[in-house]
C-alpha cells in the first residue's frame, strides 16, 4: 500500500511511514514534506593532498559542519565535464556520510599509525574520507565483495593519489584469517536505503518491510564474519543509509548482546546546531546517531560506533604463506629517481608492473597478498624496460611523484579531449614522456612524437559522453 500526500511530487511507502512512528526524532509532516520539496542536496569533499577550495572552478555554498574537507554546492554541476573531478581533486560525497570523519576523530588516535578496514567500500567515498583523516603512516584496506564494483573502487582511489591503501576484493569471512589485526573498521552496512529516497525516489519501488528484515540479517552475519580481525581496544564504525530501526538501533542491540563478539558502544559528542538526533538502543539504551533530511542539510543516515572490550595490545605477528616477488636492485633505482622522499618506500614486483608501498606498512603489505585477492595495492610506478621507466597512470595520478618528468599545462579544451582519449595537439619543450596537467594538477600521460601525441589516458576511464 501507498501513502499518498497532495503535495508531494513521489509517493513514501506506508509501512514505512508507520514503521518510524517511534523512532527517536521522526517527524512525519516535516519528513513528508522534505521528501516532497524536490530539493537536492549536493556536496564535495576536497582532496587536501592534492588541492584547496580555492583552486576548484565551481562556487561552494558553505561547509559541511562535521567534516574538514567538505563542501556544499548551490546547484550540481556535469561533474563528468570537470578536468579536476578526474584529477582527484574533490569527490562527490553525500554530506550526512561525512559524518564517518567525526566519528573516526572521536574514537581513534589519528595522529597514531593505525590499520583501518573500510570493508564495504564502493565506491570510494568513505575510503578517500578515512584515507585523508588517518595519519600518513596508516594503512587503508579498501574492501569491496562484488568484482565489477571493486574495479570502480580501485579507479577512485587510484585518482584520490595516496601510496597507503590497498583494495581487495574478499568476502567479510575472509578477514577471519587476519585475527585481532585492524585497530579500525568501519561497516557502512548493504541496507534497505530509505535514507536515499529523495535522492533517489526509484528505489522506493524496491522497499519493503521484508527487504528491511533481509537486510538486518544480512547486516548480522557481515558484522559476525568481520569482527574477529578487529583487535581488543579495536573501534568499530556502523552506518547504513536507512531509516528503519531494524537495520539501526536494534542492530546496536544485537552487538552488545551477541556472546562472543564483547563489543561496548562509545557515545559521541554532538553540538546542538547540527540538528542530529541522538538516539538510544531498546535493550541496551546504545547510542547511535540519526540525520533525517527535516533536519540536516543531507540525506537519511544512521551511524552508531563501538570498541571492542579488552586491553589493546600491539597486533599479533602472522608469516605470510609466499615470498614476496622483489624487483632488482637496479629496478628500484629506475624508480626511485620518479620519487618523492623515494627513501621512505618499499618495492614489490607484480608480474612485469612494480608497486611502491610505505616502508613502515611493507610487512603488513606481504601479509595482505598472501592473506587476500589484492585488486590493487600502493601506486603502480610502471615497468622497468632497458633501464628506462614506462610510467603508469597511476604514478602520475599520486601524490608520491617527483618532478622528473617534464609538465605540460592544457586548456579546458584539450583536457576535456584528453579525457575522452581522442588526438590532441600540444606545445612541449621536448619529445618524450609528458605529464598534461589543467589548473596544475595532473591529469594524465601523454607521449609527445615528432608527428603526433599519444594519448595515454586509460580506456576505460574515458569519458564516452560528449
Amino acid at each position: 500500500m501507498i501513502i499518498k500526500y497532495k503535495y508531494l511530487s513521489q509517493q513514501l511507502p506506508s509501512a514505512l511511514i508507520s514503521s518510524l512512528q517511534a523512532a527517536k526524532g521522526f517527524d512525519e509532516a516535516a519528513f513528508v514534506r522534505t521528501h516532497g520539496s524536490g530539493e537536492q542536496v549536493v556536496s564535495i569533499r576536497v582532496n587536501p593532498a592534492k588541492c584547496s577550495p580555492a583552486q576548484l572552478e565551481m562556487e561552494l555554498a558553505g561547509k559541511v559542519p562535521w567534516s574538514s574537507n567538505g563542501y556544499y554546492l548551490p546547484l550540481r554541476p556535469s561533474f563528468t565535464l570537470d578536468p579536476m573531478f578526474h584529477a582527484g581533486a574533490y569527490y562527490v560525497q553525500e554530506a550526512s556520510s561525512m559524518f564517518i570523519e567525526e566519528a573516526v576523530r572521536q574514537s581513534c588516535v589519528v595522529s597514531e599509525p593505525l590499520k583501518a578496514l573500510d570493508l564495504c567500500a564502493a565506491p570510494g567515498g568513505k575510503s578517500t574520507l578515512l584515507q585523508s583523516v588517518l595519519s600518513a603512516g596508516s594503512l587503508l584496506v579498501s574492501n569491496e565483495v562484488i568484482k565489477t564494483r571493486a574495479t570502480i573502487l580501485a579507479e577512485n582511489i587510484a585518482k584520490w593519489g595516496a601510496a597507503n591503501v590497498v583494495v581487495t576484493n574478499n568476502d567479510p569471512k575472509d578477514f577471519q584469517r587476519l585475527p585481532g589485526f585492524f585497530d579500525l573498521i568501519v561497516v557502512d552496512a548493504p541496507c534497505s536505503g530509505s535514507g536515499l529516497f529523495r535522492k533517489d525516489p526509484s528505489a522506493m519501488e524496491e522497499w519493503s518491510l521484508n527487504n528491511v528484515e533481509l537486510c538486518s540479517q544480512r547486516q548480522q552475519r557481515i558484522l559476525a564474519d568481520v569482527l574477529p580481525s578487529l583487535k581488543e581496544g579495536g573501534v568499530l564504525i556502523y552506518s547504513t543509509c536507512s531509516y528503519s530501526e531494524s537495520e539501526d538501533e536494534e542492530i546496536a542491540d544485537w552487538l552488545l548482546s551477541e556472546e562472543g563478539l564483547q563489543m561496548e558502544n562509545i557515545p559521541l559528542q554532538i553540538k546542538p546546531e547540527w540538528n542530529i538526533v541522538a538516539s538510544a538502543s531498546k535493550n541496551k539504551q546504545a547510542y547511535g546517531y540519526r540525520f533525517y533530511p527535516d533536519k540536516v542539510k543531507g540525506e537519511g543516515f544512521f551511524i552508531a560506533v563501538f570498541r571492542k572490550q579488552g586491553i589493546a595490545m600491539d597486533s599479533k605477528q602472522f608469516s605470510g604463506k609466499t615470498k614476496p616477488q622483489l624487483p632488482t636492485k637496479g629496478e628500484i633505482a629506475v624508480v626511485q629517481k620518479y620519487l618523492s622522499n623515494a627513501e621512505e618506500f618499499s618495492f614489490l614486483k607484480l608480474k612485469e608492473e612494480i608497486l611502491v608501498f610505505p616502508a613502515r606498512q611493507f610487512e603488513n603489505l606481504v601479509l595482505l597478498q598472501s592473506t587476500l585477492y589484492l585488486k590493487k595495492a600502493g601506486v603502480n610506478a610502471g615497468t622497468v624496460i632497458r633501464d628506462e621507466l614506462v610510467p603508469d597512470h597511476e604514478l602520475v595520478m599520486s601524490t608520491i611523484m617527483s618532478d622528473n618528468i617534464q609538465k605540460v599545462e592544457v586548456d579546458k579544451a584539450t583536457a576535456l579531449d584528453y579525457l575522452r582519449r581522442k588526438d590532441i595537439s600540444i606545445d612541449a619543450a621536448k619529445k618524450g614522456w609528458a605529464i598534461l596537467s589543467y589548473h596544475n594538477m595532473n591529469i594524465g600521460l601523454a607521449k609527445i612524437l615528432p608527428n603526433r601525441v599519444n594519448n595515454y589516458y586509460p580506456r576505460e576511464w574515458r569519458i564516452i559522453n560528449k
